[in-house]
């Protein structure tokens, strides 16, 4: 029952999402687009202000956007699919009250994010241990210690 319960839960997210895409894409796709890839949409409805704060303010990497870390980047449709798939997660996660006291990342965010800190390195990273996640040594590149000395 509980197997049953989930895939409904995952059937109706994933199809929701489809049809909210559906709808930026017919209504205008560039701007739909553009504006669901910025920082600001991100914004919208999550309830990552402190997260957010520290990116904007003084962060390593706040030139760049949310999802250039946080989505795959290999393959635009993969990219597309995962941002639907997070953001109506996301979404009915926020609407129904069920928001963590502290915001983690999935396992699968951590690959993502080990693989799109790789390909904007590339060649900086030629010569180390890949399998070592980037953040255990650039402990300053997480939201929660941008800005913050952080000694080994």
């Amino acid at each position: 029952m509980q197997a049953f319960k989930k895939k409904g839960i995952f059937s109706f997210l994933f199809f929701t999402g489809l049809l909210l895409i559906s709808l930026l894409f017919a209504a205008n796709p560039q701007h739909a687009l553009a504006f669901a890839d910025s920082p600001d949409y991100c914004m919208k409805c999550h309830v990552m202000e402190s997260e957010y704060e520290a990116w904007i303010h003084a962060g390593a990497h706040r030139r760049i956007k949310c999802v250039d870390c946080h989505l795959p980047n290999d393959n635009q449709v993969m990219h597309y699919i995962w941002k639907t798939i997070d953001g109506v997660k996301d979404a009915v996660v926020f609407h129904s009250g069920k928001v963590p006291e502290q915001i983690t990342i999935s396992s699968h965010g951590k690959k993502v994010l080990q693989a799109n800190c790789i390909r904007c390195h590339e060649t900086a990273v030629t010569m180390i241990d890949k399998e070592r996640k980037c953040w255990e040594c650039h402990r300053r590149i997480t939201h929660k210690l941008t800005g913050a000395i952080e000694t080994l």
